[in-house]
């Protein structure tokens, strides 16, 4: 082996000047640059007016498995390999726990270059009990009441991850297994221009999820949503809330035409 190493680089969660004098030196520098998406690292290079000398590749979930032992073979020969995210640390809840998992059975130096982190960010900001804490990843989809059990035996401050279309339902379910009285902390959009926390017991929050104010995914159809739309065409507006719908134009990328076969004059969400 002559030199070869892995360096695992934390990525700014949304504003490109949290990176970090390392992460930019490690971007300019590294023979290859292993991205979970090569369009946002070559965005996050261009934000930091930094070019990529080294040629840049995918690392995600899907490939992770095949491209871990060609990256370790160049590393072998002399490589300097920089992984990143699409954003915070690699490995926690996103790719890279192969790759540093061969580089160790191989040998290859494995450094990190700190930075940011979506869950001790949350936990910093949350307001609950910091001192011990639990990381769960992200929720279940399936198994949840197991995970519940858990859970409320738990003395730890519990942090984890769910989509926005999926957390009114956890929410929910949350409440009712824990006790809606429970303090819990919900947070979006860390560090970015639409940064929110929510504070609250888990009944608060499981009811304010319900109203619909987390941007989820709603169905208008003509007659209920005031945006001027074809009424041959349902329309699915992917960034408002029902609440919110016509008051913010989202983007025409953002929205798509459903398939002839669900379209309709029925009032009810399409199936």
């Amino acid at each position: 082996m002559s030199g070869g190493r892995l360096l695992l680089g934390a990525t700014p969660l949304g504003q490109p000047s949290d990176a970090s004098a390392r992460l930019r030196a490690a971007l300019a520098s590294a023979d290859v640059v292993a991205a979970e998406d090569t369009r946002r690292v070559r965005a996050l290079a261009t934000a930091l007016d930094v070019r990529m000398a080294g040629k840049v590749v995918s690392l995600f979930d899907q490939n992770e498995s095949t491209r871990a032992p060609v990256l370790i073979e160049e590393m072998k020969s002399g490589a300097t390999v920089l992984v990143v995210t699409d954003a915070g640390m690699p490995l926690i809840s996103d790719p890279g726990y192969r790759l540093v998992s061969g580089c160790v059975e191989a040998g290859v130096p494995v450094t990190c270059l700190p930075g940011p982190s979506a869950v001790t960010t949350a936990l910093a900001v949350s307001g609950l009990p910091s001192d011990r804490f639990c990381f769960e990843g992200f929720a279940p989809r399936r198994g949840r009441r197991a995970w519940f059990a858990a859970l409320a035996v738990e003395q730890r401050t519990c942090v984890f991850f769910e989509s926005p279309r999926r957390l009114a339902e956890l929410l929910g379910e949350a409440a009712d297994a824990l006790g809606d009285d429970r303090r819990a902390v919900v947070c979006r959009e860390l560090t970015k221009t639409h940064e929110e926390i929510v504070r609250g017991t888990l009944g608060e929050l499981a009811e304010w999820a319900a109203d619909g104010v987390l941007g989820r995914s709603p169905w208008c159809w003509p007659g209920r949503c005031p945006r001027p739309t074809s009424p041959r065409w349902w329309v699915r507006c992917r960034s408002l809330p029902p609440t919110a719908c016509g008051s913010r134009m989202p983007a025409r990328r953002s929205w798509r035409r459903i398939p002839a076969h669900r379209r309709g004059a029925s009032s009810t969400r399409p199936s």
